[in-house]
């Protein structure tokens, strides 16, 4: 932003009714938000009209458990909610600005699938789509792919490797004015335009090309949310949105620092990448009330729930066999998601808590950076990562919606704008351009240049 002061990117971050555990439960949330189009329609807008950059779509392909006394008392972890690129591409017709980030695994997809669905999304939405690229962690998934147990964690990564190498790839299939479409000549495409990618790897073959035009960003925006030291390559080498999750500033530092000190030898410049970790406010016109909004959604947790929700954080570890006000024992080594598993554990060690204790921390952020207190509070700790080097912004967790997304758009946004650290308009029509990253060169014109 040459001239300009540097600004935060916001995603709003949206589940079905709200990110804290017990959010179906609360009075002001939709009950059915999962199966409720006019819902996400509702919300699409007010985070359109509010300018946030993007929304943002978790997915995984199972309910994330087997445990019903607890999958019947939560309306979370994917038990009832639409297929993302589906619904993005719903909502891409009753907006015109916000960018859309949908979330779809490479253990359990083409590459494709992949590459046509977002290339089409992009198409749909005229250069809005983002893929957030994951490897899933869950057995519950493979169960459904007619595997006993998910990929090894470093095999996870090294397909993830090689599929995003294919998809994109496979997004390079055509030049950008490969379709001349003259009636005249009766000349539709122009077959020098085409490049067949013809890629035998370790994990796929795929010959191509892709029945899908050059997307208008060229490539949809690619987004990864891995923080292992895998995940953290993965994303040096391929992502331009990185979604995290830290406790402290020093660890968000940290790992910022890590992220965009791996860039260079990628040939990738700091400004590539736009780090945003999840934030989950509760906004209250005073601390008093604040703290009182977050103690009634925190008082609608049932145990099961809230032992079931560190069993899949933790890599399907049982602690209902341990003294649910005793301390959190060790745990094994996980297959699944190792960076979240640790992340508990150092919550858990650093702050002294019991089990109970854990799972009430966790409740609303799963393991994000959880702010109870006023706009100005909220916009103090904000503004404080964001000129510190712990983030480039945030992808914004409301505790239970619609309402929790109204309190941060009406309340926090206006000290951010007053502090100039947010936009008043879109920059742009397309996610790149909001986001300030650049179009990717298509490789023919690269090798042309370089001539």
């Amino acid at each position: 932003m040459t001239g300009r002061q540097r600004q935060l990117k916001l995603g709003a971050f949206l589940y079905p009714t709200g990110h804290h555990i017990a959010a179906w439960r609360h009075p002001d949330a939709q009950a059915d938000a999962g199966s409720n189009f006019a819902h996400y329609v509702e919300l699409a807008q007010i985070a359109e009209a509010a300018k946030f950059d993007l929304i943002f779509m978790a997915d995984g392909v199972g309910t994330r458990g087997t445990d019903t006394e607890a999958l019947h008392r939560t309306a979370t972890r994917y038990v009832a909610q639409f297929e993302p690129i589906t619904l993005l591409s719903a909502l891409a017709a009753v907006t015109k600005n916000i960018g859309f980030v949908a979330t779809a695994s490479t253990s359990f997809n083409e590459p494709y699938h992949i590459a046509r669905k977002f290339a089409s999304l992009d198409h749909i939405s005229g250069g809005r789509a983002g893929w957030n690229l994951v490897t899933s962690s869950s057995d519950h998934e493979a169960h459904n792919f007619g595997r006993d147990e998910h990929y090894a964690h470093a095999e996870r990564y090294e397909r993830a490797e090689e599929f995003a190498d294919v998809v994109r790839g496979l997004w390079d299939t055509w030049e950008e004015d490969a379709f001349p479409r003259d009636k005249q000549s009766g000349i539709y495409f122009d077959p020098e335009k085409q490049h067949i990618l013809n890629h035998k790897g370790k994990h796929f073959k795929v010959r191509g090309p892709l029945n899908v035009a050059r997307a208008p960003q060229g490539h949809p925006v690619l987004v990864q949310a891995g923080s292992s030291d895998p995940g953290k390559e993965l994303a040096a080498r391929t992502a331009e949105v990185v979604f995290t999750a830290h406790q402290t500033i020093g660890d968000a530092k940290a790992f910022y620092a890590d992220l965009k000190g791996r860039l260079a030898k990628y040939g990738r410049r700091p400004d590539d990448l736009k780090i945003m970790p999840g934030i989950f406010p509760v906004v209250g016109r005073t601390e008093a009330e604040a703290r009182e909004k977050f103690e009634q959604i925190q008082g609608l947790i049932h145990p099961v729930v809230g032992l079931s929700l560190l069993a899949g954080m933790s890599g399907g570890v049982d602690l209902s066999q341990y003294p649910i006000d005793g301390p959190v024992p060790d745990l094994p080594e996980t297959n699944a998601s190792k960076s979240r598993q640790k992340l508990l554990l150092d919550l858990a060690r650093r702050e002294n808590l019991t089990i109970r204790q854990l799972y009430l921390r966790i409740a609303g952020a799963r393991g994000h950076w959880q702010i109870v207190g006023t706009p100005v509070q909220i916009a103090d700790q904000m503004e404080e990562w964001f000129k510190t080097g712990a983030a480039d912004g945030f992808n914004v967790m409301p505790p239970h919606l619609p309402a929790g997304l109204y309190d941060f758009v009406e309340h926090v946004l206006p000290e951010l704008r007053r502090r100039g650290l947010f936009r008043s308009e879109y920059e742009g029509k397309t996610l790149r351009e909001n986001l300030g990253l650049r179009v990717p060169q298509h490789p023919a014109h690269a090798a042309v240049a370089a001539e």
